[in-house]
C-alpha cells in the first residue's frame, strides 16, 4: 500500500478534478516519495517525478534582491530539505572534481566544502537529499556515497561521508553513474552512461543491474509506477523484480534525428522523464524527441505506454531542449536551449547538425485534453531562458533567467545580459524581470533553481550560486 501522505494527495487529486479545479496552481502534486527531503527542493528537477515543480512560493512580482556567491565552480544542482540548509553540487573549473558546499541560508555563503573524487562531466550533477537531508551522490571513485552536514564542538559546519556503498563490481571501469533516485522502497536507482541501470539496497550492500545497451545522458525519475530512463532511442518504463532486478515494463522508440542538435549534450532526447497528471500526479510520462527540424513533446500513459499527445512544438526552423519538460495536472511547458552554447559537452557526443545556430530559446505551455486524447498549444513565449524554468504551484508562476545579447538579442556573447524573470503561468506573459548581472560570470548554462522558505531562490551559475530573495 502506498503511503498515507500519497494516498492523500491522489484523493485530494480526485476530489479536485470531480470539482472541476483547474489551472497549474491546483494541480495534482507528484506523490510525495517518503525517501526524499521534504520542502520540494530535494532533487535537482524538485522531486523524484522530475516534475519542475515546487509547493513553495517564489520570490514574486514585486522588488527582489541577489547577490552571488562566488565558488569557482560551476553549480548545476542546488537543493535544500527540511532544516533549509541549501546543499550546492558543484565543478571544479580548475580541477573539473565534484565539489559539495554548505550554503549560509540567510547570505549564500559558503559555510564548508567536501571535494569528491572526479569522474565525468555529469558525475554527481544528477543527486539527490534523502529523508534525512543527507546528499545521495555517486563519486568517481565508483562508491554511492551519504554525505552528511552537521556542527561540529567549535560551531563550524563539516561535510562528512556517512555512508559509502561500492558500485565497482556493477558498474564496469570507463563507465559512470549519471542518474539517482530514491524508489518507494528506499532502494537508490541508478543510470549510467553506457545505458545500464541498477537498484543499490544501501542497508545490505545489494546492487542489481540490468543493460538497456542504448546511451543515457540524462537522470532518471521515479513514483509509485516504477522508475523511467530516457536513452538515446527510446523511454522505458521499469521495476524491480522480487531479486530487486530493473525489469522493463514498457519501450517507447522516438524520433531521434540525424543527429546531435546544437544548445543539446547528447544525440538523442535533452529531456529527463518527467511524471505528471491531473489525478495522482504521475498517471502520464512527458519527454521531447529529437526530430528535425522540429522536436516533438511526447506524452504517454504510464500503465499501458498509450499515446496521449504528440505534438510539435517551439521554433518550426530549428527547435531542440536539453531541458526535462515541467508537468502539472493537464500543463506542460517546454523551455527552448537550441543554440544554446555549452563550453564543453560529455565524450562522445559527436558533432552537431548544424554546427552552430543562433540561441533561439522559446516557452511552450501545452495543455492535455481532460480525457486524455490529445493536446493543444496554450501559448507560446518568445523567451530565451538560460535555466531551467520551474513551476511555483503556490504561485502559479514559472521562475527562470534570461538571457539577452548586448548588441544583438538573438547572438550570445560572453557581455551578455541575465534577468531574473517571473512568468505568468497561465497566459505566459512576463510579470516582473530583475536583472542579475552582466557577463559570462552570471551564465547561468541551462541549470535548475530550487526555491526554499520565504520566497528564496537559488540559481547555480557557471562560477557559483546566486540567491535571490524578495525585498
Amino acid at each position: 500500500m502506498p503511503p498515507r501522505s500519497t494516498r492523500v494527495l491522489a484523493l485530494a487529486a480526485a476530489l479536485a478534478a470531480v470539482l472541476g479545479t483547474a489551472g497549474p496552481a491546483r494541480a495534482a502534486a507528484p506523490p510525495a516519495n517518503p525517501y526524499l527531503a521534504a520542502g520540494g527542493a530535494g532533487a535537482m528537477h524538485g522531486d523524484t517525478a522530475s516534475s519542475d515543480t515546487t509547493p513553495r512560493s517564489g520570490p514574486g512580482t514585486g522588488g527582489t534582491v541577489s547577490h552571488r556567491t562566488a565558488l569557482q565552480s560551476a553549480c548545476p544542482t542546488v537543493l535544500a530539505g527540511s532544516d533549509g540548509y541549501p546543499v550546492a553540487v558543484c565543478t571544479g573549473i580548475f580541477d573539473r572534481a565534484p565539489h559539495v558546499h554548505l550554503l549560509d541560508p540567510a547570505t549564500g555563503a559558503s559555510l564548508t566544502e567536501l571535494t569528491l573524487a572526479k569522474s565525468g562531466v555529469l558525475g554527481g550533477i544528477y543527486s539527490y537529499l534523502d529523508e534525512h537531508d543527507r546528499l545521495v551522490v555517486a563519486d568517481g571513485s565508483g562508491d554511492l556515497l551519504r554525505i552528511a552536514h552537521a556542527r561540529k564542538a567549535d560551531g563550524g559546519w563539516e561535510l562528512k561521508v556517512v555512508e559509502r556503498t561500492p558500485l565497482t563490481g556493477a558498474v564496469p571501469s570507463g563507465d559512470s553513474v549519471v542518474g539517482l533516485s530514491p524508489d518507494w522502497r528506499g532502494r537508490v536507482w541508478f543510470a549510467t552512461a553506457h545505458g545500464l541501470v541498477g537498484t543499490v539496497d544501501t542497508t545490505t550492500k545489494t546492487v542489481r543491474t540490468t543493460d538497456l545497451g542504448e546511451a543515457v545522458a540524462n537522470s532518471l525519475s521515479t513514483a509509485p509506477e516504477g522508475a523511467a530512463v530516457a536513452t538515446d532511442h527510446a523511454l522505458y518504463l521499469l521495476r524491480a523484480g522480487a531479486d530487486g532486478a530493473p525489469r522493463v515494463v514498457w519501450r517507447r522508440a522516438y524520433d531521434r534525428g540525424p543527429a546531435r542538435k546544437p544548445g543539446q549534450l547528447s544525440h538523442g532526447t535533452g529531456a529527463t522523464p518527467t511524471f505528471f497528471g491531473p489525478r495522482t500526479g504521475s498517471e502520464y510520462l512527458a519527454i521531447t524527441d529529437n526530430a528535425a527540424p522540429q522536436e516533438h513533446l511526447i506524452v504517454v500513459s504510464t500503465e499501458d505506454n498509450r499515446t496521449v499527445c504528440r505534438i510539435p512544438v517551439l521554433d518550426p526552423n530549428g527547435s531542440g531542449t536539453e531541458n526535462s519538460p515541467i508537468g502539472a495536472g493537464n500543463s506542460v511547458y517546454v523551455a527552448g536551449t537550441y543554440g544554446y552554447p555549452y563550453p564543453a559537452v560529455p565524450d562522445g557526443a559527436g558533432p552537431t547538425e548544424p554546427a552552430s545556430a543562433p540561441f533561439a530559446g522559446g516557452l511552450t505551455r501545452v495543455d492535455i485534453d481532460r480525457d486524455g486524447s490529445g493536446c493543444a498549444i496554450r501559448w507560446d513565449a518568445r523567451i530565451r531562458s538560460a535555466a531551467v524554468p520551474k513551476l511555483s504551484v503556490a504561485d502559479g508562476t514559472l521562475y527562470t533567467v534570461e538571457r539577452t545579447g548586448v548588441l544583438d538579442p538573438a547572438r550570445t556573447g560572453i557581455l551578455d545580459r541575465y534577468d531574473f524573470l517571473a512568468v505568468d503561468a497561465e497566459t505566459g506573459r512576463v510579470t516582473s524581470r530583475h536583472r542579475l548581472g552582466t557577463g559570462f560570470l552570471f551564465d547561468t548554462l541551462q541549470m535548475a533553481g530550487n526555491a526554499t522558505p520565504g520566497g528564496v531562490w537559488w540559481q547555480g551559475t557557471i562560477t557559483g550560486v546566486v540567491r535571490i530573495a524578495p525585498k
